[in-house]
């Protein structure tokens, strides 16, 4: 059963900014970006098995962002 969850980012102003948050949350294994919202901010990812936060807060800060 795939389970989703969301979380804010703060910091994103263009659709590059949308570009690098997917592709950095996206290398996490067995996560699937489903949206990246620049107008709320949030990041909507499902998985079997949701990511530690942590992990989620290393590649959105990869990307450049932060994770609220």
């Amino acid at each position: 059963m795939k389970m989703t969850s969301s979380y804010e980012i703060s910091g994103m102003t263009c659709e590059h900014c949308v570009r690098a948050v997917t592709q950095e949350v996206g290398e996490i294994p067995g996560v699937t970006v489903e949206s990246v919202d620049l107008d709320s901010g949030f990041l909507t990812i499902s998985s079997q098995q949701l990511p530690a936060r942590e992990d989620v807060r290393a590649a959105v800060e990869e990307a450049g962002y932060e994770l609220v």
